[in-house]
């Protein structure tokens, strides 16, 4: 069997976040900044998203540390440490800003919203009336995801969560 997806990258791209993992200089136009890091294991990082949704900024994405652009073609292994990942960033949402709940999200593909050809599952702290899904995404600033991430490390390191 063939493969079944065509890559959505255009011609010459630069990865966001494999220049941020890279720990080198970013490329102009790229919104990740070093202090989104929250950690980083052998196959996948928990960074924070530069957009917020809703009244709501702060929430965190895992990604494989290898780029992967789509869940298609994600190893077996890397999918089953992003959802382990996953869970123990959720888990550090709850202690650090105790949301009522958590979502999960993942894109594929221009039809499925995906805008950054990298793998990510989008990590949300949820509130009553927070209107993720209402479209009112908005820009969170750097000095705010940094304290964020602070948040969830410190928290992570409290209820020894770390991996």
């Amino acid at each position: 069997m063939g493969q079944l997806w065509t890559s959505h990258a255009p011609p010459g791209y630069r990865c966001p976040f494999c220049e941020l993992l890279r720990a080198g200089e970013l490329s102009e136009g790229n919104l990740c900044v070093a202090s989104d890091l929250i950690y980083r294991t052998e196959q996948v990082a928990v960074i924070m998203a530069c957009d917020g949704f809703g009244p709501h900024g702060g929430h965190a994405m895992v990604i494989p540390v290898e780029h992967h652009e789509a869940l298609y073609d994600l190893p077996d292994d890397v999918a089953f440490r992003i959802m382990l990942e996953t869970r123990r960033i959720a888990l550090a949402m709850k202690q650090a800003w105790n949301p009522e709940g958590t979502s999960t999200r993942q894109h594929n593909e221009p039809a499925g919203n995906q805008h950054v050809w990298h793998y990510h599952q989008h990590v949300f702290p949820r509130f009553s009336g927070d209107n993720l899904y209402g479209r009112l995404r908005h820009r969170v600033s750097i000095e705010e995801r940094a304290e964020k991430a602070a948040q969830l490390r410190a928290a992570l390191a409290e209820a020894d969560l770390w991996a």
